[in-house]
């Protein structure tokens, strides 16, 4: 019972910091198969602490993810939650909306600032890797692809999700952590604060081209 109580308390850890998790990735984090945590999640959704949606995904069959519930919520202190928004609402307050994001942007530029520069001789697609690799260290889970002209990445999920709700400048970090290390602007095609599925990015391949010449 205990170790069921531990696998299940995992797979809730994990939507905590990863909303919108897929099958595979919860299976993964609390280290046991897909139909093992098919089973567990089956007992959460029936106690009412996940949701399950459906979610498009590229070509073919939408797949399902999984969410903290409101009451799923409700099982984790939120003391650090209350607290950083406090903090974000003084900040706002006292400073000019520009100030602020600026804040945000030089955050992003100073995490970014080492990576970019051992980088900024690699091909484009290497650096892409970088990106994703970077961006998994401070919590994000990141895919990308070449579509056409423009190569497009995509957040699956976000650790910023539940304070952006209410701080949606916190955004700017990403954004700017993903242009500072491609060295070219990253433009935001859609966001999960605005219903959207992920947030999204998309860098023009003649910007790239420019850059290299």
């Amino acid at each position: 019972m205990e170790q069921i109580k531990s696998t299940r308390d995992r797979i809730l850890h994990t939507l905590l910091t990863h909303p919108r998790s897929t099958i595979k990735e919860l299976a993964d984090a609390a280290g046991i198969n897909g139909i093992s945590v098919r089973h567990h999640l089956n007992a959460l959704m029936a106690e009412g602490l996940i949701v399950i949606e459906e979610e498009r995904h590229g070509v073919g069959r939408p797949r399902q993810v999984y969410s903290l519930s409101e009451k799923g919520m409700e099982r984790f202190p939120s003391r650090y939650l209350r607290l950083t928004n406090r903090l974000l609402e003084q900040l706002k307050e006292a400073l000019p909306a520009p100030m602020v994001s600026r804040l945000f942007e030089q955050i992003a530029e100073d995490i970014a600032a080492e990576a970019a520069e051992k980088v900024k001789s690699l091909p484009f697609e290497q650096k892409m890797e970088a990106v994703k690799q970077l961006l998994a260290q401070e919590g994000f889970t990141v895919e990308w692809e070449q579509q056409g002209d423009q190569y497009v990445i995509r957040e699956i999920t976000c650790p910023y999700y539940q304070i952006g709700q209410s701080h949606p400048e916190v955004c700017a970090v990403d954004q700017q952590l993903i242009s500072t290390m491609l060295a070219t602007p990253a433009e935001k095609v859609s966001c999960v604060l605005s219903g959207d599925p992920h947030c999204s990015y998309i860098i023009s391949k003649k910007s790239v081209v420019e850059k290299a010449k």
